[in-house]
């Protein structure tokens, strides 16, 4: 048992829950990554945490998880790719650590996909690009907006 006297849950709001956010692209920025043991215990993945940095979800938390160091190879070719396709979305093409990647605006391409063990909705990143070349950035030039 734990002692929970002191709590009153009428000075605290509750937890609303997140559903997915629709598909669409977002602008956002890498706020956190770490390395992470994959299920199978045969190795690990980097995961990077996003912020959505602009819009109606604006602060929402979208997730990549990359097998980097996997004895399938495919799964890490794709890893790579993705990895690769970051790098040159924050304009950071050799980074010799994830916080190099952290608090650059990029746009993500945001995808929504039913699980298989519980039905709900979440979301998956399926694309990458700089946030200058999306129409609704305040970075891309007046004319593209």
């Amino acid at each position: 048992m734990v002692d929970l006297s002191g709590f009153d849950a009428s000075l605290v709001e509750p937890q609303i829950p997140f559903d997915a956010i629709p598909a669409g692209k977002y602008e956002a920025m890498i706020v956190g990554s770490d390395w992470k043991p994959n299920k199978a215990g045969t190795g690990k993945y980097l995961e990077l945490e996003f912020a959505i940095t602009a819009g109606e979800y604006m602060d929402r938390r979208v997730w990549a998880r990359l097998n980097l160091v996997n004895p399938n190879k495919l799964a890490m070719q794709i890893a790579q790719s993705e990895l690769s396709a970051i790098c040159r979305a924050t304009g950071v093409i050799t980074p010799r650590d994830s916080v190099e990647l952290h608090n650059i605006p990029i746009i993500i391409k945001v995808v929504c996909k039913q699980r298989a063990d519980t039905g709900d909705m979440t979301n998956i990143i399926k694309g990458y690009e700089p946030a200058g070349q999306h129409p609704s950035s305040p970075n891309s030039p007046p004319w593209r907006r």
